[in-house]
């Protein structure tokens, strides 16, 4: 699986005697094969636990555009690397970069990422101009490496069960850990700067509404959900954005910096909200649409009936509801590729699922249509409460407008060399 060789767009280079620039796929060639790589579905075997191993796609994404834009320089380093030699070869910074940062995240992968490196570089012209270019990718992925971990400063405190004395509760502890929220950010100023209001009161009008969609349509017995609604479910559960992102890039006239600085600012925009959906599912502890709906008679309001044999479609992940995280993670990277490429590219959306290995290439007509159908998709595995996913969009879309404005910002001309 892991042998998948990258780079091989860069072999035109080989026939050029000068450094000249990478060819605009050697970014996502590098780039798909780390998204795909760090997978939280299916992690490579032998993988080390660790926890800042969540940080190996941001930082790669990192490393390539601290590196590409040390050479072309267009934008602020976020890292604070100088301006290096422009005749360096992109290529080899790029690919060196990425392999630099995936050999310290996946030791256990050295021998194909060997292989993939040795791949990439031996396209690149034997010269002066590879080994500057290697020599600068290193130092991008040494920088890269120093950033965005955990932050010492956080306390990190244990989940603790709640539950009255003596009473048993679910010995299960949650998938989400205390160190999820305690990373240092990209670019949001705290983990609770974005966190959303509470879940509305059981009484309201607001909290029956959402639990009775939830409850038709996201059963496992279901008469009002459709079979594509269905369908969705179960392909949206684990979104691949690695085809619309790659289709971004090879869009004409578009620079491998440009590129880079691209995937780097959708993965810190998607960090900086799991952070704050890290915070904020601890900080309400709120109850899935398995407990309450089987609970509905103690909420307090008529509108709620309870259904004590009521299961989800899909398997409820082991950690609060409010707020949704797949929505999250919808809402930042459509923010950021709606500034990228515009809000209804003409090439699409396309989108792939990391559940299923053989599915189809899906295309949508815009970004907020694919964040919507990632929103939906969350009720109909009867995961979430529609609260939950509109203020998860929100708390995404904040995050990356965040990064948007605060990081790798255009330099004027002047300051650009």
């Amino acid at each position: 699986m892991y042998k998948k060789l990258i780079g091989m767009t860069v072999a035109a280079a080989a026939t050029l005697a000068t450094a000249p620039p990478a060819v605009a796929d050697t970014v996502s060639d590098w780039m798909t094969f780390v998204i795909h790589t760090n997978n939280p579905v299916d992690p490579p075997a032998g993988t080390p636990p660790r926890p800042d191993t969540a940080r190996a796609t941001s930082r790669s994404a990192l490393a390539i555009f601290e590196a590409l834009n040390a050479i072309d320089r267009r934008y602020e380093s976020y890292l604070g690397m100088a301006a290096a030699d422009p005749s360096a070869s992109q290529d080899a910074a790029a690919a060196t970069a990425a392999y630099q940062v995936m050999i310290d995240h996946f030791p256990n992968l050295r021998s194909e990422l060997d292989d993939n490196y040795a791949i990439a570089m031996a396209a690149i012209p034997n010269d002066a101009h590879r080994e500057t270019g290697r020599l600068i990718g290193e130092k991008a992925a040494k920088a890269a490496l120093a950033v965005g971990g955990i932050d010492p400063a956080i306390k990190q405190t244990p989940y603790r069960p709640r539950t009255k004395l003596g009473e048993w509760v679910a010995t299960a502890l949650p998938s989400v850990k205390p160190h999820d929220s305690a990373f240092h950010l990209w670019a949001v100023a705290r983990a609770d700067a974005l966190r959303p209001p509470p879940p509305p009161a059981f009484t309201s009008e607001r909290w029956a509404r959402d639990y009775n969609e939830v409850k038709r349509l996201g059963g496992r017995i279901s008469a009002d959900r459709t079979p594509h609604q269905t369908l969705m479910a179960n392909y949206r559960i684990m979104p691949d954005i690695a085809p619309a992102l790659r289709m971004a890039a090879e869009s004409p006239g578009r620079s491998p910096v440009q590129n880079a600085r691209m995937y780097a600012r959708v993965y810190m925009a998607s960090d900086d909200g799991g952070v704050a959906m890290a915070d904020a599912k601890m900080f309400y502890d709120s109850w899935r649409p398995i407990t309450a709906i089987r609970n509905g008679a103690d909420d307090g309001n008529d509108a709620t009936v309870a259904d004590p044999l009521w299961l989800p479609l899909l398997g409820t992940p082991n950690f609060p509801e409010h707020p949704c995280g797949h929505c999250i993670y919808a809402g930042a990277i459509a923010e950021v590729m709606a500034a990228e490429v515009g809000e209804s590219p003409a090439m699409g959306v396309r989108v792939g699922t990391l559940a299923s290995p053989n599915a189809v290439v899906q295309v949508l007509p815009s970004w907020a249509e694919w964040a919507k159908q990632v929103n939906d998709s969350r009720i109909y595995a009867g995961a979430h409460f529609r609260f939950a996913n509109e203020a998860g969009e929100q708390m995404g879309r904040g995050a990356a407008r965040a990064v948007l404005e605060r990081v790798m910002r255009p330099l004027s001309p002047k300051k650009a060399r």
